[in-house]
């Protein structure tokens, strides 16, 4: 088996799938990338056991069709030297020795036979097919990734739950300290479903869609689902488990509101927070109808910090504790000027919501209070 490849192409390419791998896989031959020529194309695929990332390329004069699994890690570093100028593979296809020949010279590895490489599972299952905008699920994946949980113990909290409805998408991420709901009506799928896609594909899907324009074939069933975009296709499986249902953890009641500057409120909470405990990254909202206090204390280091921010607020004066981390991520996440907050009373949620909408989206924000001690 021979062929020619543009060596960028062929690298940018090598990247993208190199986003699927793991650094340690309990199986070894998952340390490669496998390679299938088929015509003028080769199809770069990648696999970590739970998803399968594919990227296809143009080559020239390829001599035959075939497969060959190479070594991903050395394959990388090599490419990386000589990316600025055509390659030749030449692999033997009796004993798989890999020779990599550019303008001045050649690397020599060997391959692993194409067979022991695992494929996607097709399934007997009837599938789903929805064409959908890519900047809808890039914004929906943008919104709500930072909010996923991190702890094994409840896996369904570990991935962006996708709740489709015929006028909407809706996707929604929890750790249970924070929620995170983002509903774009843009795009109508027509449908009714749901599935909890896991954050390393969602990541992964969002990097590939990000600075591209296009729609995203979604093929689904009711464990897997494939993405393809352009020169792509993930293949993916879903978490089990049903989705705890996220509009009764969201306040509706929530009286008094509070408008602030986004930037300036993240400005004040990245610096009071530094003085805050270590355990708790306890930081207290004191809220009035002149200003809002931020305030942090760590009473081990004897250290303690106070920061007054301009806002309009309605409502009687409280005190209200918030997860410094917490409140930057979601801060940071909010994309608006000014944002509005809702509260209640200092033991229930507060609500967090752009003040500057946009038509066709909407996102709706949640954390759990800390406990104040006065």
């Amino acid at each position: 088996m021979k062929f020619n490849v543009q060596g960028k192409a062929f690298l940018n390419q090598l990247q993208s799938v190199s986003k699927v791998l793991n650094s340690k896989n309990a199986i070894t031959v998952l340390d490669n990338f496998l390679f299938t020529v088929e015509g003028d194309r080769l199809t770069i695929t990648g696999s970590d056991s739970e998803n399968i990332l594919t990227a296809s390329v143009e080559i020239f004069e390829s001599e035959c069709d075939g497969a060959v699994a190479v070594p991903a890690k050395r394959l990388l570093e090599v490419v990386k030297e000589v990316a600025s100028q055509p390659l030749t593979f030449v692999i033997n296809d009796v004993t798989k020795e890999i020779d990599l020949v550019f303008l001045t010279g050649h690397f020599s590895f060997m391959g692993v036979n194409a067979s022991e490489y695992p494929v996607a599972d097709k399934g007997n299952e009837e599938t789903i097919k929805l064409t959908v905008p890519s900047d809808v699920i890039v914004k929906g994946i943008d919104s709500t990734l930072f909010a996923v949980s991190t702890d094994t113990i409840r896996p369904m909290m570990t991935g962006i739950y996708w709740d489709i409805h015929k006028e909407d998408i809706t996707f929604v991420g929890s750790d249970t300290h924070k929620l995170v709901k983002y509903v774009n009506s843009e795009y109508a799928p027509g449908i009714e479903s749901s599935f909890i896609l896991p954050a390393k594909p969602a990541a992964i899907i969002k990097g590939l869609l990000e600075k591209e324009e296009g729609d995203v074939v979604v093929e689904m069933d009711s464990r897997s689902a494939i993405f393809n975009y352009g020169d792509y296709s993930l293949s993916c499986r879903f978490i089990n488990g049903n989705y705890p249902n996220y509009n009764r953890v969201i306040p509706v009641d929530n009286p008094y509101s509070l408008t602030v500057d986004r930037v300036t409120l993240l400005a004040a909470v990245r610096r009071v927070s530094i003085f805050a405990s270590k355990a708790s990254n306890l930081v207290k909202f004191r809220m009035s109808d002149s200003d809002l206090r931020l305030s942090a204390q760590d009473l081990d280091y004897s250290t303690q910090a106070e920061e007054k921010v301009e806002c309009e607020y309605s409502g009687q004066e409280m005190t209200i504790g918030f997860n410094a981390g917490h409140m930057i991520e979601m801060l940071n996440n909010l994309h608006s000027d000014n944002v509005i907050i809702k509260v209640s009373d200092p033991a229930r949620p507060a609500l967090f919501e752009p003040l500057e909408k946009t038509e066709g989206e909407s996102v709706v924000m949640i954390q759990m209070p800390l406990q104040v001690i006065e």
